[in-house]
């Protein structure tokens, strides 16, 4: 049997960032994964180039059963030190919109630049066998891997959620938890596109047309893009409300978001000949299709001051009611996970049992869209890894 000081499990953006972090400071470190190569998730990110932080992340844009739970770690670790490391290897980057900085090349350079910092300091990177076991005894973890096993005082949980099981996502680091003594907060998809039914299905032949809106589910709002699909709602806006979404709830869309209070009315002045269907500032079938569901058809001028208020407050608050989301096939990550009541902010190792980290995705501290997922993964494995 081979002994090191710390095992992780799981070789994506936590996993790594934690090991390459162990490593540097001088910790024998064995680096695990089932699939045959590490950082899967990292080189299908952002289009396949990586939107590896946002440089205005903040707690509060973070979902926990505790929201004061990522706070530590994001203080000790934030994207301008992971912007620092990206720069020291000479990699370009851009800002997209809202904060959002991806590679102009490539995401597999930022794999490569986190195998090199792994290198350095001399992490063992396996890759490609199932783990079969996992036991603790006389204050040693062991954990077998293909047919080797191997021990160490301490291992760390990297290996994330359900969302994208075609890459190999499983409920793994939940099971091992619960083996443990640690509880999971219910897990569930986030990011990820909404379904339609009902009343609702005629958007579905909208599929392809997209309009900036603002997106609200109870007390959350986003104001992005939404896209209408095939099943239903995606874009931005929608992905990122997905998150606070709960089945039975409705959605609802501010179509003209930056229009001004009363401008149907003094459209009607103005333009008096025009339909309502013309007079949105909308793409022509989606402008079509509500004016058709509000069965307001004519001219503007021909129409009432209160049937054009009643149309507008209609279009400023349109509901949705969902059916469901397209699960975690097609969510990006997952709310829920490993509850934080069970682990220090400042380490990421369980109150309960020493020696046994949670970092990343499989920790219930769920980012919004555009990097701060990957910025959670880089500062949660920073903390475990400088515990280690």
């Amino acid at each position: 049997m081979t002994t090191c000081d710390a095992i992780v499990l799981g070789a994506g953006a936590a996993g790594l960032m934690c090991a390459a972090v162990a490593g540097r400071r001088g910790r024998r470190v064995l680096l695990l994964d089932h699939a045959d190569r590490v950082g899967r998730k990292i080189l299908i990110s952002g289009g396949g180039r990586c939107n590896f932080t946002n440089i205005h992340t903040a707690p509060d844009r973070y979902i926990s059963a505790n929201p004061h739970f990522a706070k530590s770690a994001l203080a000790r670790y934030t994207p301008a030190d992971f912007i620092a490391l990206v720069d020291r290897y000479g990699i370009a980057y851009h800002e997209k919109t809202l904060g959002q900085l991806f590679c102009d090349g490539s995401a597999r350079q930022i794999v490569a630049m986190l195998l090199d910092e792994c290198a350095k300091g001399n992490v063992d990177v396996r890759c490609g066998q199932p783990v079969h076991e996992v036991t603790h005894a006389d204050g040693a973890f062991r954990v077998t891997f293909g047919d080797q096993q191997f021990a160490a005082p301490n291992l760390v949980v990297a290996t994330g959620g359900p969302s994208i099981p075609k890459m190999g996502a499983s409920g793994f680091a939940y099971d091992l938890a619960r083996r443990f003594g640690l509880k999971v907060v219910e897990p569930r998809p986030a990011l990820v596109p909404l379904t339609l039914g009902g009343g609702d299905v005629l958007f579905r032949d909208l599929s392809g047309v997209a309009t900036p809106v603002e997106a609200r589910a109870g007390k959350a709002a986003f104001r992005e893009a939404a896209l209408f699909t095939h099943k239903g709602l995606s874009g931005p806006a929608i992905l990122q409300i997905s998150s606070y979404w709960r089945h039975g709830e409705p959605v609802t869309i501010d179509f003209l978001p930056d229009a001004a209070p009363g401008w149907l009315l003094d459209a009607k002045r103005t333009r008096p000949r025009a339909t309502l269907a013309s007079a949105l500032a909308l793409p022509d079938r989606l402008a079509q299709t509500l004016a058709d569901r509000l069965a307001l058809s004519g001219e503007l001028g021909a129409l009432t001051d209160r049937k054009l208020a009643d149309a507008e407050a209609h279009l400023r608050r349109w509901s949705f009611h969902p059916n469901g989301t397209e699960g975690f096939a097609k969510a990006e990550v997952t709310v829920g996970g490993i509850s934080t009541a069970n682990l220090s902010s400042q380490t990421m190792m369980a109150k309960s049992v020493p020696g046994l980290y949670a970092v990343g995705e499989a920790v219930d501290v769920t980012g919004w869209l555009g990097g701060y997922n990957f910025q959670w993964a880089w500062a949660s494995g920073y903390a475990a890894g400088q515990a280690l």
